[in-house]
C-alpha cells in the first residue's frame, strides 16, 4: 500500500555471517532467451527472481514459449525452435538492457525472414540507452528496423515479410567500445540466420567488457552453438547452426552481486567471515575477478566449491589504481571501498557506466562527495579520496533508479569504523527498492550479516487499549518503513492459546511464565508461526493467526498480562525483536517499560462505542456471530482492568504523543505517524 520512499541505514559497526546470493542476471536472461528460442523443453534451475527476469519472461510467453514452474521452484522453459508462432506483438522491456538488447537482434532477424511486426520499449531511461550501433549492424545484415523515437534509442519496430533473406555473405560490422551487450546480441541471434553458410561478426574498435562475452560464449556452447573466433575482434557461427536444448541448466548466483559482500567482509569481518554461498573462484563470470581487486586493497578470501569465505586483512583498506575494463559492474563497489583506504583509488576505462541505468560515474561522484569524500572524475575514470575521521557528512544518497548505486552506497554504512567519534550519521538511502532490478532481498541480506549497537536501532512504539487498531497502524508504519513489526499482544495471546491448549489455569503465574518461556513465535507476514512438540522437524509451525484471535483467547491474554513473572518472561523475547534497520511495536507497555528509549512514542486512543463497532465488524466479516453491547462491556472491563493493573499499567509515556483515531481512516493514521517520525528524524 505504501512505497518506501527511503530507508534509513543506522550506523552499521561489523559484519558476520552466511549469504545466499540470487541467480546471476546476465545469464539468467542469456538462458532464459536462449530456452526460448531452442527447440523442446530446457529446466532451468536457481533462475534469479528480479524485475529484468520478469520482463524477459513476459516477452517470452507474449511469443508463444510455454513456461511452467515445478514444485521444487525450477522454470520449465518450451521454446519456439526458432521458428515464430506469432508475428505481431508489443513488448515492454522495462529498463533491462538484457532483454532488450538481445530481443530487439532475435526478433529483429526472425521477422526479417519469417514475417513480423513487433514494438519493443521501455522505461523512459530505457529509450535514454543508446541501441544505433545494434540497430546499424542489424540493418547491414538486412534486417528492417525503425525508431519510434529519437534516433538511435527506443523504442523500436521490427518488421519484415515472410520468405525474406538476409545478407550473411560479408561481415557484420559491430563497435564494441560503446557496450559489450550489442555484440551478446548479434551472437545470441545469429544462428537463427545460419541456414545458408556461416555469419561472421567483425567487432570495430576496442570491446569493452569482455568477460560478459565469454558468459554469452559459454552458454551458446551449452545450447549447441560453437563459434569460432579470432580473440575479441572476430566471431563465425557456423552454417546449420541450431539451438539444442541442455534438458537442465543451472544459474551460478550472481557474481557482481557477490561484490557488496566481498567489500562487506573486507570492511566489517574483522571478528568471523562473510560467507558468500552459490559462487565460487570457478565462476565462468568476469566479475568475479573483483577478488582479485578486493585483495589488492586488503580482503583476505578464500575460495571453496560453491563459496567465498571473506575476512577482513589489511585495516585501513589499501588505495589502488585499476584498469576495470574486465570487471565494469562490480568497479562500482571498489569506488565505495575507497572510503575505508588510505590514499587515493583511480578506477580507469569506466567509459561504459555512463551508458547504463544511469551516467553512473556522474551519479557516484555526486553521492561520494556527499559522504564527505573528495572526487575527481573525467570521461572514462573516477579517483575517490576518503573523508577525513571528522569529515563524514551526512544526507540522503539519491539512487537515480539504479539498483548498483543503492547496493554499493549502503556500504557506507560502516562508517563509524573510522569517523571519528561523534561523526557517525544515518545513511538514508532513497528508492531502496529499486534494488528488485536484480537482487530483491538485498538490504533483508545486508541486515542478516551486519551489527549495530542496540541503541542505534530505532524503535517506533504504539500503545493503546485494546481494539484501538494498533496492530493495524503499526503493521503499516513498520511496512511503510521497511522495518519489523512486534505486535505484543500477539504474544500475550499465544501464551494464553497455549496455556488453554496446556490446562494451565489463569491464576498459575508460575505455570504461565513457564509456558511464556518456552514460546517458539515467529511472525511471517499476516502468518503467525507457533512450533510446539507436534511440529515435525525442519517445518515452521502451526499458523495459529486465527486462532490468537478467539475472543476466549484475548479475554484469557488480558488477564494473564497481569501477572508480574508472565511480563518478566516475555520481556527479552520482545526486546530481541528489536533488529536491524528498525522496529514498530505495539502493545500497552511498549512506550513505558520494553522500550523507553524509543524514538517516537505514539499513544492510539478511540472511543468504546467505536473500538466496539470495529471489533464487531471484524467479526462479522469473518463469519463470527457477536453481541455489539457484549463486545463494549467486554472492551471496557479489559480497560479497566489494563489501567489499573499492579505491573505496568496501561498509560501513555511521558513524552508519547496522542493519536484519537475516533474519526481517521488507518492511512490518514499511518500518515500522521510517518510525519511525526520524519520530524524526528529530521531534527
Amino acid at each position: 500500500m505504501y512505497a518506501i520512499p527511503r530507508l534509513d541505514l543506522p550506523p552499521l559497526r561489523s559484519a558476520a555471517g552466511h549469504v545466499q546470493l540470487p541467480g546471476s542476471k546476465s545469464i539468467s536472461n542469456r538462458v532464459l532467451l536462449l530456452a526460448g528460442l531452442s527447440e523442446g523443453t530446457t529446466r532451468v534451475r536457481d533462475l534469479l527472481d528480479s524485475d529484468d527476469t520478469r520482463v524477459m519472461l513476459a516477452a517470452l510467453r507474449a511469443l508463444g514459449c510455454t513456461l511452467v514452474t515445478q514444485p521444487d521452484g525450477a522454470l520449465d522453459v518450451t521454446g519456439i525452435g526458432g521458428r515464430l508462432p506469432v508475428h505481431a506483438a508489443q513488448l515492454f522491456l522495462g529498463n533491462a538492457g538484457t532483454a532488450m538488447r538481445p530481443l530487439t537482434a532475435a526478433l529483429a532477424v526472425l521477422a526479417a525472414q519469417q514475417g513480423g511486426d513487433f514494438e519493443l520499449s521501455g522505461v523512459a531511461r530505457m529509450h535514454e540507452r543508446p541501441i544505433g550501433d545494434l540497430v546499424d549492424a542489424l540493418r547491414a545484415l538486412g534486417c528492417p528496423v525503425d525508431y519510434l523515437g529519437q534516433e538511435g534509442y527506443p523504442p523500436l519496430k521490427l518488421r519484415g515479410e515472410a520468405g525474406g533473406r538476409l545478407d550473411t555473405a560479408r561481415e557484420i560490422p559491430v563497435r564494441g567500445d560503446v557496450s559489450s551487450q550489442f555484440l551478446t546480441a548479434l551472437l545470441l541471434a545469429l544462428p537463427l540466420a545460419s541456414d545458408t553458410g556461416p555469419v561472421t561478426i567483425a567487432v570495430q574498435g576496442e570491446l569493452i567488457s569482455k568477460p560478459y562475452i565469454e558468459i554469452t560464449l559459454n552458454l551458446l556452447a551449452r545450447f549447441g552453438i560453437a563459434v569460432e573466433r579470432q580473440g575479441f575482434e572476430r566471431f563465425t557461427i557456423p552454417a546449420g547452426s541450431r539451438y539444442r536444448t541442455p534438458g537442465e541448466i543451472h544459474v551460478e548466483a550472481d557474481a557482481s552481486s557477490a561484490s557488496y559482500f566481498i567489500a562487506l567482509g573486507a570492511i566489517a569481518a574483522a571478528d568471523a567471515p562473510v560467507v558468500i554461498e552459490g559462487l565460487g573462484l570457478d565462476s565462468i563470470q568476469g566479475d568475479i575477478r573483483f577478488v582479485e581487486a578486493a585483495q589488492a586493497m586488503g580482503a583476505q578470501v578464500q575460495g571453496e566449491p560453491g563459496r567465498l569465505v571473506v575476512r577482513r586483512g589489511a585495516w585501513p583498506l589499501k588505495a589502488i589504481t585499476l584498469d576495470c575494463n574486465h570487471i565494469p559492474d562490480a568497479a562500482m563497489t571498489l569506488a565505495v571501498m575507497a572510503l575505508y583506504a588510505e590514499g587515493t583509488t583511480r578506477l580507469t576505462n569506466i567509459a561504459s557506466w555512463r551508458v547504463k541505468e544511469t551516467d553512473r560515474i556522474v551519479a557516484m561522484a555526486a553521492e561520494l562527495r556527499k559522504l564527505g569524500a573528495h572526487v575527481v572524475e573525467g570521461a572514462d575514470f573516477i579517483e575517490v579520496t576518503a573523508p577525513a575521521a571528522d569529515g563524514w557528512t551526512a544526507a540522503p544518497i539519491h539512487t537515480y533508479d539504479d539498483h548498483r548505486i543503492a547496493m554499493c552506497l549502503s556500504l557506507a554504512a560502516f562508517h563509524p569504523l573510522v569517523a571519528a567519534p561523534g561523526r557517525t550519521v544515518t545513511v538514508p538511502i532513497l528508492d531502496p527498492k529499486c534494488v528488485a532490478k536484480t537482487f530483491p532481498d538485498y538490504f533483508e541480506a545486508l541486515f542478516a550479516v551486519s551489527t549495530a549497537e542496540v541503541a542505534d536501532i530505532p524503535v517506533i512504539t504504539i500503545d493503546g487499549p485494546t481494539a484501538s487498531g494498533k496492530g493495524t497502524l503499526a503493521a503499516q508504519a513498520a511496512a511503510a518503513l521497511g522495518w519489523h513489526q512486534l505486535d505484543s499482544g500477539l504474544l500475550y495471546r499465544a501464551t494464553a492459546l497455549a496455556a488453554l491448549r496446556q490446562g494451565v489455569a489463569a491464576e498459575d503465574a508460575d505455570g504461565l511464565a513457564a509456558v511464556a518461556r518456552g514460546l517458539k513465535l515467529r511472525f511471517d507476514g499476516e502468518r503467525v508461526l507457533l512450533r510446539h512438540a507436534a511440529t515435525p522437524p525442519g517445518q515452521d509451525g502451526e499458523d495459529v493467526a486465527d486462532a490468537l484471535r478467539q475472543e476466549q483467547v484475548g479475554s484469557l491474554a488480558s488477564r494473564i498480562s497481569a501477572h508480574g513473572a508472565v511480563r518478566a518472561a516475555l520481556n527479552q523475547l520482545q526486546l530481541d525483536f528489536r533488529r536491524l534497520p528498525g522496529l514498530v511495536a505495539d502493545g500497552r507497555d511498549m512506550g513505558t517499560v520494553i522500550f523507553p528509549d524509543a524514538g517516537l512514542k505514539v499513544f492510539l486512543t478511540a472511543s468504546p462505542a467505536m473500538r466496539a463497532e470495529r471489533r464487531y465488524q471484524q467479526l462479522i466479516g469473518k463469519g463470527i456471530s457477536a453481541s455489539l453491547d457484549a463486545l463494549r462491556a467486554d472492551l471496557e472491563a479489559r480497560d479497566e482492568r489494563d489501567r489499573n493493573r499492579a505491573v505496568a499499567p496501561l498509560k501513555p509515556a511521558a513524552d508519547a504523543v496522542l493519536l484519537d483515531n475516533s474519526t481517521l481512516g488507518i492511512e490518514e493514521s499511518v500518515q500522521q505517524v510517518l510525519s511525526w517520525w520524519a520530524g524526528r528524524r529530521q531534527g
